[in-house]
């Protein structure tokens, strides 16, 4: 009979899975989605005004933007605005507790932000948030 040329012991040992690879891996993963999650969460650039207020956090919200150039964009996607007026005021007939953030560029002229809030009236929602940096 034939000598065996590996031990039953040191198979037992290679069958193991080294977890450390992917405990690394998890981590750079979780490192990655921390990172970009604030970069995702804003959205439509514009340059927003300083001010101090509480934070309002809303689990069901929409986000209207209006960017320096006067377009008009809900929850990121660009729309007219006839178009943002009719989403309002649907939001506002099935969800009169909704939450609208409404972002602006500082340069945007006020007559935009105005027309908005006449929407956001008009469609009888009540909580709304005006969006700022926070003050240094």
């Amino acid at each position: 009979m034939s000598k065996r040329k590996t031990s039953l012991i040191a198979l037992r040992e290679i069958s193991e899975i080294n977890m450390t690879p992917l405990m690394d891996l998890t981590f750079i993963l979780l490192i990655t989605f921390i990172i970009t999650f604030p970069l995702i969460e804003q959205g439509i650039p514009v340059d927003l005004p300083k001010g101090s207020a509480n934070e309002l956090k809303e689990p069901e919200a929409r986000s209207i933007t209006v960017d320096a150039r006067g377009n008009f964009f809900l929850d990121d996607l660009k729309i007219s605005k006839e178009e943002l007026a009719e989403e309002i005021r649907v939001t506002g007939q099935f969800n009169p507790d909704a939450v609208v953030y409404v972002r602006a560029d500082k340069k945007t002229v006020y007559e935009h932000i105005a027309a908005v809030m006449q929407m956001l009236h008009d469609a009888q929602i009540t909580r709304m948030a005006l969006v700022t940096q926070a003050e240094e």
